[in-house]
């Protein structure tokens, strides 16, 4: 499954949706608004994208991991719009035989996702928003 939504994310659906018999290990990354950053409180982030190419890249990046790894089953789901303090902006569930498998899959598939697909976020706090740059997503390219 891969998915771009404004709807709050079901995690359970998405973890269900990769659980297969054989899999031996199932990783769940879970990408949630924090309520700070830059040293303000964030009321929320504003996630936009340019849907068409963002899933275009987000099933690319499916087909991957079925490549490099020997993972049975794949969810990506990310959502745009606002998201509030707690709530998940993105969830990825990689099942695999094995957790080292599901865990370097579902790794990579965030890594890849920040830095590559064009999704862009904005945090709002009590005196205005920024665009927030992808620290993380420049960090991993750097390893």
């Amino acid at each position: 499954m891969v998915c771009i939504q404004e709807e709050k994310i079901d995690v359970q659906e998405i973890l269900n949706s990769v659980i297969v018999p054989e899999a031996g290990g199932v990783d769940v990354f879970i990408g949630t608004t924090r309520n700070h950053s830059r040293g303000e409180n964030v009321l929320a982030l504003s996630y936009e994208a340019y849907v068409p190419m963002a899933l275009e890249l987000l099933r690319g990046i499916e087909k991957e991991l079925h490549l490099r790894w020997n993972v049975h089953k794949v969810s990506i789901v990310h959502r745009i719009g606002d998201v509030p303090v707690t709530e998940a902006s993105v969830v990825i569930a990689v099942s695999a035989d094995h957790r080292a498998e599901a865990f370097s899959a579902c790794r990579y598939a965030i890594d890849t996702l920040k830095k590559d697909v064009p999704i862009w976020k904005k945090e709002r706090f009590e005196n205005g928003e920024v665009w927030a740059e992808n620290a993380e997503a420049k960090l991993a390219e750097k390893k």
